[in-house]
């Protein structure tokens, strides 16, 4: 049956292609094409509803699939929707998946691969619209509340926060841990009367701390074959695996402006920035040292030790001491020298909190 909410975007220079990706889904959806890049941009802009996937393929004349996917990616329009790639002998498939591309078909094409790919990615794409719709709608709603509404707002993004971590097969408590792991620093810090003490104050530790609850929402775009895989990622699959960083920004940035409100700009500063390294070599941005927004320094801390001190699918619990000397070794290089001074001082508070919250 033709489901007209379900369009697909089919592009090929030749034609006999164009055909046969037509009748091979034409029954289940209702199929767009084009000949060349320049010609699908022009589909897309006049599109009365957008494509749910773009079946692209990667060398044609006047504008290939590469160029064309360099310019969906830049387009608030259409940089949302997931692209299969089309794919010869000749091309290279780990290089397309590392630029972004979700999936590729092989030509020849094989009816039931097609089909099974479009299928599978386009259900993909319906879960994480509902879930970032979800994302959006209610932390959009907690944010309009009135103080005793606000109230309810840890409960609200414990909620939210849950329904990615259940997604990342963790325990459910992660959240709950970290969020308990940046209050102690923050409160250290302040009555420690550390350099930061008067820039946290600023920024309001309880706020901050609500914050964290959303440090993995861009997650909830990433493929559950990447997110889900239980051993090591190759280097193509970590590449997709970060840029949960920039989803998330992307996600904050649809609830509201972050520039009018210090919860956003925290959400923001976390989610984005909380794989950055002190010595500049993290991602996404490569901020070094003081430029990483300080609740994001706080972030990075508590993430790590929370996944050193916890199994994981791929691997075992570290004991606690042990995991605070692997965060050591790391000071002034991947963390803050001060927070990983605060560490050492709260390593008892921080293993009760993890002991807890288990």
């Amino acid at each position: 049956m033709l489901n007209l909410e379900s369009t697909v975007l089919a592009v090929d220079d030749i034609d006999v292609n164009v055909m046969i990706l037509e009748e091979i889904l034409k029954d289940d959806y209702n199929v767009l094409t084009a000949y060349n890049g320049k010609e699908a941009l022009d589909v897309l802009r006049s599109a009365k509803t957008l494509p749910k996937i773009i079946l692209l393929d990667v060398q044609m004349p006047v504008m290939d699939g590469r160029e064309m996917f360099e310019v969906l990616k830049h387009d608030d329009a259409f940089k949302r929707i997931p692209v299969i790639f089309i794919t010869a002998e000749n091309d290279s498939e780990s290089e397309l998946l590392a630029a972004g591309a979700v999936d590729f078909i092989n030509k020849p094409f094989t009816p039931e691969i097609v089909k099974l790919r479009v299928k599978n990615q386009i259900e993909l794409k319906n879960y994480s619209d509902s879930l970032e719709e979800m994302v959006a709608e209610k932390t959009k709603e907690v944010i309009r509340k009135t103080e005793e509404a606000n109230r309810t707002l840890d409960n609200a993004l414990q909620g939210l926060a849950s329904v990615i971590e259940h997604r990342d097969m963790e325990s459910g408590e992660h959240v709950k841990r970290t969020q308990l792991y940046v209050g102690t620093l923050a409160k250290h810090l302040i009555l420690s009367k550390s350099k930061y003490a008067d820039e946290v104050l600023k920024m309001q530790p309880e706020v901050i701390v609500k914050s964290m609850a959303l440090h993995d929402v861009g997650k909830i775009a990433i493929p559950d074959r990447i997110l889900l895989k239980p051993g090591r990622l190759d280097p193509d699959e970590y590449d997709i695996m970060k840029t949960h960083t920039t989803r998330g920004k992307e996600i904050i940035a649809e609830l509201g402006d972050v520039n009018a409100s210090l919860y956003l700009k925290h959400c923001e500063d976390i989610c984005y920035g909380h794989h950055e390294r002190w010595d500049g070599k993290g991602y996404p941005q490569g901020l070094k040292e003081d430029d990483i927004p300080l609740a994001a320094r706080f972030a990075a801390v508590a993430d790590v030790y929370d996944a050193l001190v916890c199994s994981r699918v791929y691997k075992a619990a570290i004991p606690y001491t042990e995991s605070v000397n692997i965060i050591l070794e790391g000071k002034g290089t991947q963390f803050d020298p001060i927070l990983c001074e605060a560490l050492v001082e709260l390593q008892d508070e921080f293993k009760k909190i993890a002991l807890q919250h288990s």
